[in-house]
């Protein structure tokens, strides 16, 4: 409970009584003022029947989104039958099978042509790897995606990945599920919260579509998208994951994308070892991040225009796809062999290192593609490599090189992306062994705390951290939302008569009284009604006679809160209403004021957090010491 002020007068002085014989300063009793009418605040509730119409849109997003997935998939079939082989089919190919020679060099060069057209006279946006974009838009544009983007994102990142591009199809079947939420939101008469909420859900869907992960997807949308984990947001994403999923169940099948055979459970032993694992993988993520966007600078730096950028990254991905087809095109197929054990150490680190340098210089390049395949790619391989190794020179460890690989796959995209569970439940649900689970969590959990402690950004919020865009990097629960108003609000509190004239209380202001140091004041009828709220600035500035009587001067009924509201709650009603101070009231009997609270009230409740920390913070000092 808070003390009162230390200035305040005790409820047994007399009230004082000013020139003219009105009693312009009392002290208000603490029970039994009526409030006969007051503004309350709202109660903030879980959810309430919008949702199920948001829930609703949510539903036929996720379903548009599975649709626009298979569509995406089908479109980069044909571009990379097109570029490739000179024939026209929708089949999903790899590049790799190639006859072309020498000449599949120039193919990603004139992919990386268009794509720069594109970007050059049809939208920027659509160039990078989609998710760091979405969230760009959520943070400073009210969720708000160019609409035309529901058809750029997807022909541009078809056209790069067809003609050889290595990057995944997930990065753009996200940007575009996010897209058609956001265009959706647009569309219709939402919320600006409710629009991120739509797009959120889209851009899970198209994720769930990619790799049958609705569990995975969705927690994508908490951790990179949302900033929030509420059930009014949490509920729509969720169903236009399910309703994704439903889709690609009966188009695709039901079988795990990322089969493997199955593994023995791992002893201790080998446990630790994976999440050793785990911690030199999240430093690899950190240099992959860096050298990635030491690349983007470097391209930054050349003394040619931007549109011609991913022609030159695709000049690189053309040379390395010379000497390394396999790194040519999405890779899943890739993932599925080095997660399944049927490349050897060799063909492994090979393929590691190469598709490392094409995805990297491609992507700084700015052309159009995902990050997600690629890691997967190069974290799976260098967990296969150390796999590997361990089981051909320390067989005692248990080190099963397939989990090993599983573990470099997902701790990866944990260390460079940090989003942490996204990466163990998606592991699973991609390949759905039970036995890797443990060995995930400790090898993803060692890799987020690696990259943690090293870098500041991820691989997600790098370019728009650069851009000057603030990026939520871990979430908590609002304090004021902990704190109730009878907590804090002081009980003391000094109130002036109505029928009080405005030259008295100026008096009284310019006297030396302790007690007339306040703000505001609640202004009281001669039955004790609390009437409204008066500030001193509007006593000081009112340009009425000085007869005027501070009855004339209240233009709005209270603004009142009760003891059982949340500091939150408090402060959100003083924002709607542009005050400063909120008159309390009782829990029990909603018309009797017991306090006040005002702004500063709300900024001194932080004190206990802070002192918390400081307390946290000086622990560990003395710890180190």
């Amino acid at each position: 409970m808070k003390s009162p002020h230390p200035d305040a007068p005790s409820t047994a002085d007399a009230p004082m009584r000013l020139a003219g014989g009105a009693a312009p300063l009392s002290v208000a009793p603490s029970l039994g003022v009526a409030l006969a009418q007051a503004r309350m605040p709202r109660r903030n509730s879980l959810v309430d029947r919008r949702i199920l119409t948001i829930c609703a849109l949510a539903l036929a997003i996720g379903v548009l989104a599975a649709l626009v997935a298979r569509a995406l998939v089908a479109l980069i079939g044909l571009f990379t039958n097109l570029a490739y082989f000179g024939r026209w089919s929708y089949a999903f190919v790899s590049p790799a099978d190639h006859h072309l020679g020498a000449w599949a060099v120039l193919v990603p060069v004139a992919g990386g042509l268009v794509v720069g057209l594109m970007a050059r006279w049809g939208s920027p946006a659509i160039r990078g790897h989609g998710i760091p974009e979405a969230m760009e838009q959520i943070l400073r544009n009210d969720s708000k995606i160019p609409p035309r983007m529901t058809f750029l994102k997807p022909l541009s990142s078809a056209i790069a990945i067809g003609t050889g591009g290595p990057f995944g199809a997930e990065g753009p079947i996200i940007a575009t599920g996010g897209a058609l939420g956001s265009f959706l939101g647009q569309v219709l008469h939402v919320t600006a919260s409710e629009r991120k909420v739509l797009l959120a859900a889209g851009a899970a869907a198209g994720m769930a579509a990619v790799f049958a992960s609705p569990v995975s997807a969705t927690i994508l949308a908490v951790e990179l998208l949302l900033f929030e984990l509420r059930p009014r947001s949490l509920i729509p994403v969720a169903l236009a994951t399910v309703s994704a999923t439903a889709i690609r169940y009966a188009t695709v099948g039901f079988g795990a994308v990322f089969p493997m055979p199955e593994v023995a459970t791992p002893d201790g032993t080998a446990i630790a070892v994976y999440v050793g694992l785990g911690a030199v993988v999240g430093l690899l993520s950190v240099a992959v991040t860096r050298l990635v966007y030491g690349i983007e600078d470097a391209f930054e730096r050349l003394p040619v225009h931007w549109m011609w950028w991913p022609a030159i990254g695709g000049l690189a991905v053309g040379i390395v796809g010379y000497f390394a087809p396999a790194t040519l095109g999405v890779g899943y197929s890739n993932i599925e062999s080095i997660i399944a054990g049927h490349l050897a150490f060799d063909a492994l680190l090979f393929l590691c290192v190469m598709k490392f340098v094409s995805w990297s210089i491609a992507l700084g390049s700015g052309t159009s593609g995902g990050t997600l395949a690629p890691l997967f790619t190069i974290g799976g391989a260098f967990g296969a490599v150390v796999g590997q190794s361990l089981a051909t020179h320390a067989p005692a460890l248990g080190i099963d090189p397939r989990i090993a690989a599983l573990v470099g796959m997902a701790a990866i995209f944990a260390g460079a992306s940090r989003a942490l569970l996204t990466s163990i439940v998606f592991a699973f649900e991609t390949t759905r062994q039970f036995a890797g689970l443990l060995p995930l969590l400790g090898g993803c959990t060692a890799a987020y705390l690696l990259s943690a402690l090293t870098m500041r950004t991820t691989i997600m919020t790098e370019k728009i951290a650069r851009r000057g865009t603030r990026v939520p990097d871990e979430y908590a629960a609002d304090f004021l939302d902990q704190v109730t108003v009878g907590e804090v609000c002081t009980r003391d509190v000094r109130s002036l008569a109505d029928a009080a004239t405005v030259g008295e209380i100026r008096a009284w202001f310019a006297s030396d009284d302790p007690r007339n140091q306040h703000q505001g004041y609640p202004v009281v009828d001669a039955d004790g009604r609390v009437r409204g709220v008066i500030t001193r600035r509007q006593i000081q500035t009112a340009r009425q006679a000085e007869s005027t009587r501070l009855g004339e001067l209240l233009h709005q009924e209270p603004i009142v809160v009760q003891e059982r509201h949340s500091l939150r709650e408090a402060a959100d009603h003083m924002v709607t209403h542009s005050v400063g101070r909120l008159i309390v009231v009782a829990d029990a009997a909603p018309h009797a004021m017991v306090g006040i609270i005002t702004r500063g009230d709300l900024l001194a409740a932080h004190a206990r957090r802070l002192r918390e920390s400081r307390e946290a913070e000086t622990h560990i000092r003395l710890r180190a010491g």
